[in-house]
């Protein structure tokens, strides 16, 4: 019986990842014209289509542990413990010049049944969105690239970078921390962050942190695992004007955050390796002997 059982549940698993690839392919190019739609009309289209696609996929059982690779405009990220998954996307709007993301979070169940939390992006509709808590109904939208999981009192934090295209003249980059909740929703943001103000940061107190610079220079912010470090390019104003985020641009030097008893503790200067390189490789600045 033991042997017949595993056969079913091989051929179970086979069959799904079959029809999860077919299901993947027909959303691919929705995914591309998103990005790459011509007017308004035809990016809200496309992502209405590849939204419907997109859980249709993720309600073949065990689709968590899908990678969605050929997905390009599309951001997948696993968690590293494997709790969740998380998609983002962007979508020009119709004054071509803003953004509003979109996202879902997967959460990793036993039976490998669907449970998606769906995100909207609140962006648009606040003036200060560096100092609120919010849910996945209020979400401060970004396309995240990097997931870092930490630990304070036996609670699992997790923090996420992401790119904002923003505007015409700026991009964003954001630090946010999330967790789950006793009902296992996402929580976004909360005092987490330990800095000196000045003309280049959120104002303290912050509920999460972002850098607005220049929309064509390149600012590094990432994550260094050797040096369990987030690494983000000092920022400087090319007029003088630091209150003018379309003029701020890269210093040449790195500050830092150095996760401390459940706290992201400010470093005024990092003179280690450049972090990881896989994130604007032309930036990338080697240690000197």
């Amino acid at each position: 019986m033991k042997k017949i059982f595993f056969l079913l549940f091989f051929v179970c698993n086979q069959l799904a990842a079959q029809s999860i690839l077919q299901l993947e392919e027909q959303i691919k190019k929705t995914a591309y014209q998103i990005v790459n739609g011509e007017t308004y009309t035809e990016r809200t289209s496309a992502d209405s289509s590849f939204t419907k696609g997109l859980v249709r996929a993720l309600k073949t059982p065990y689709s968590f542990n899908h990678k969605f690779d050929s997905l390009i405009t599309v951001s997948t990220l696993f968690s590293p413990d494997s709790t969740f998954k998380i998609f983002t996307w962007q979508l020009l709007l119709e004054d071509e010049k803003s953004y509003r993301q979109k996202g879902a979070i997967q959460l990793n169940t036993k039976d490998g049944s669907l449970q998606l939390i769906p995100l909207f992006d609140c962006s648009e509709f606040t003036d200060a969105p560096n100092d609120s808590i919010r849910d996945a109904k209020h979400w401060i939208g970004a396309i995240y690239y990097k997931i870092i999981p930490k630990k304070h009192n036996d609670k699992t934090y997790y923090t996420l970078l992401g790119l904002d295209g923003n505007n015409a003249v700026t991009h964003k980059k954001w630090m946010e921390v999330m967790y789950f909740d006793v009902d296992n929703k996402p929580v976004f943001g909360g005092n987490y962050f330990v800095y000196n103000t000045d003309d280049f940061k959120p104002k303290q107190p912050t509920s999460r942190f972002v850098l607005e610079y220049k929309k064509e220079s390149i600012v590094k912010m990432n994550y260094d695992p050797e040096l369990d470090l987030i690494i983000f390019a000092t920022l400087i104003s090319e007029e003088n004007i630091p209150q003018k985020k379309e003029t701020l641009v890269p210093y040449g030097t790195y500050e830092g955050f150095k996760w401390d008893k459940g706290k992201w503790v400010h470093l005024p200067r990092i003179k280690e390796l450049d972090p990881d390189p896989r994130v604007n490789p032309d930036q990338t600045i080697k240690k000197k002997n």
